[in-house]
């Protein structure tokens, strides 16, 4: 079997756990601390996330403004852009610098180099940061930020997933706006809370791998009543 190979590593911000970028073969993972958080052929449900949630608003809405907090390899913003008409605007919070600009050379060409969209601002900025500045301000907002609610990368992403960020998300989005999240697993008790929140709540179970399984994760869609 081919070695993994390490391209570059860094440290997490706010965090001593490191983010390490590998290549095998055509084959590329993210891990923190080992354990690893994507990989390039597993991409099923971060396609999923994006397109369950945009498929809610593009007939309505000309010029949907979309958020996306966490970059990834690129897959849940690539799939965002494919359902997206061309007037819409995506703003992509990415924390770790590195990975903006794994995304520009190493993995660019993954997901077919969103980030030369003219549709999408990327900022170097923690989503949490972003979500506080706007009210009203999207009509989608798709977090894929660490393993879900339960986080492994950073404790400062438990905010998002709390009742303060579910708040925040909720008046950052404009009546009938969805919020996405992704998780590795399901989590009765983030349900409860999205639905403390107000938004309207359905989970949904997606293949890692699309419709060539390799496991499940959860997706939860969130809907801003008002």
């Amino acid at each position: 079997m081919i070695p993994w190979e390490l391209l570059d590593s860094v440290q997490v911000p706010g965090n001593n756990g490191e983010l390490c970028l590998y290549k095998r073969g055509r084959e590329f993972s993210i891990r923190v601390n080992n354990c690893e958080l994507m990989n390039s052929s597993v991409h099923g449900s971060e396609d999923a996330l994006a397109e369950l949630a945009c498929a809610k608003v593009v007939a309505g809405r000309p010029n949907p403004r979309v958020l996306i907090g966490g970059l990834g390899m690129g897959y849940t913003l690539a799939a965002a852009l494919n359902r997206l008409g061309p007037n819409a605007s995506v703003v992509v919070a990415e924390l770790v610098p590195a990975v903006i600009e794994w995304n520009r050379k190493l993995l660019a060409g993954l997901a077919g180099h969103p980030l030369q969209d003219k549709r999408v601002t990327i900022r170097e900025a923690d989503v949490a940061q972003v979500l506080k500045e706007k009210r009203c301000d999207y009509d989608v907002i798709l977090l894929d930020i660490d393993n879900g609610p339960e986080g492994l990368t950073r404790k400062g992403n438990d905010w998002l997933y709390a009742k303060e960020g579910l708040e925040a998300a909720f008046a950052a989005l404009r009546t009938k706006g969805v919020l996405a999240v992704w998780s590795v697993s399901s989590d009765r008790s983030f349900t409860r809370r999205l639905k403390q929140a107000g938004f309207e709540v359905k989970e949904v179970s997606a293949y890692a791998r699309g419709s060539r399984g390799g496991g499940r994760h959860t997706i939860w869609i969130a809907v801003r009543g008002s």
